[in-house]
């Protein structure tokens, strides 16, 4: 089959994140452009008025990896939620978190995801942050779980993605869950698209889905398309740091092992999920929250 304009558009897109994720700095953290546009993380508070539950358990210096459900489409609405409390709680401890290529090659939005802190998804550079002593976030699940239906909106799925307890084992850092709930609800998330992305061939620019959604302005729409989100309450929980003493880096080279300490992770962040929709049930209710 003859490649369509279409293939050639991807190829290009696929070759140009890749180059400009490993030929450019990485670490490009600002503190001055995080004070100056801070408000993009603020604004959560306005609209979403999230309560942060748990920040007392985060340790409190030294590498970690923070572990993080994700939701909410393109706004990743918690994503902002955290990086706000992160901003409030420890304001002299810079944060890095990590991201997918493709966020590197938008015009201006780039600039300001590394200026931020954001890392391209590579363990070289989320070990490199670790090694510094910084506290690094990942978000396993990925557009796997950002994208995830709306009927599993409460459901933690990494997508057996486990190179984060590869990377936590190795380092021998803690390993903090971060859950949040409520930010499923912005939007009604429709279908994953996983099929029509492979068919598309957009694997290759490592985008596996093409989400299928319903939201403001647009009605039925491409999960890609902004929106403007229902006014949820987000809340997010830090739960105490997995640790594993009893296993040593070369742990993370035992498939059994790394599959272990995947599912406990998966298993402690499901009941914390668990626990924040029994609370509250309706993520539109503004009351607060109970353990506050």
């Amino acid at each position: 089959m003859p490649e369509t304009l279409f293939d050639r558009l991807i190829s290009f897109l696929g070759k140009k994140s890749r180059s400009t994720a490993e030929t450019e700095e990485p670490f490009q953290r600002s503190p001055e452009t995080i004070r100056r546009w801070r408000w993009l993380a603020d604004w959560t508070h306005l609209y979403f008025s999230p309560e942060v539950l748990g920040f007392r358990q985060v340790p409190r210096s030294g590498p970690m990896l923070l572990v993080g459900n994700h939701s909410g489409g393109v706004l990743m609405s918690d994503a902002y939620v955290l990086m706000s409390a992160w901003l409030t709680q420890r304001p002299e401890q810079p944060l890095y978190s990590l991201g997918h290529d493709m966020l590197f090659i938008i015009p201006l939005f780039a600039d300001l995801a590394r200026a931020g802190g954001v890392l391209p998804a590579r363990a070289g550079n989320a070990e490199r942050a670790l090694e510094l002593g910084h506290p690094v976030l990942v978000y396993p699940g990925g557009e796997h779980d950002i994208f995830r239906p709306t009927r599993e909106r409460n459901r933690i799925d990494f997508g057996g993605r486990q190179g984060f307890v590869r990377l936590a084992l190795r380092r021998q850092v803690p390993l903090v869950p971060v859950v949040s709930y409520g930010g499923h609800d912005t939007n009604l998330f429709l279908t994953r698209g996983e099929g029509l992305a492979k068919a598309l061939g957009l694997h290759k620019v490592r985008v596996r889905g093409v989400p299928l959604m319903v939201g403001l302005p647009w009605g039925l729409a491409p999960g890609f398309m902004p929106t403007i989100p229902l006014p949820v309450k987000i809340t997010l929980e830090f739960l105490p740091a997995l640790r594993w003493p009893e296993l040593g880096p070369e742990a993370a080279a035992d498939p059994a092992v790394v599959k272990r300490c995947y599912d406990e992770v998966q298993a402690v962040m499901q009941a914390g999920v668990d626990r924040l929709a029994a609370e509250r049930p309706n993520p539109f209710s503004r009351k607060r929250h109970p353990r506050r």
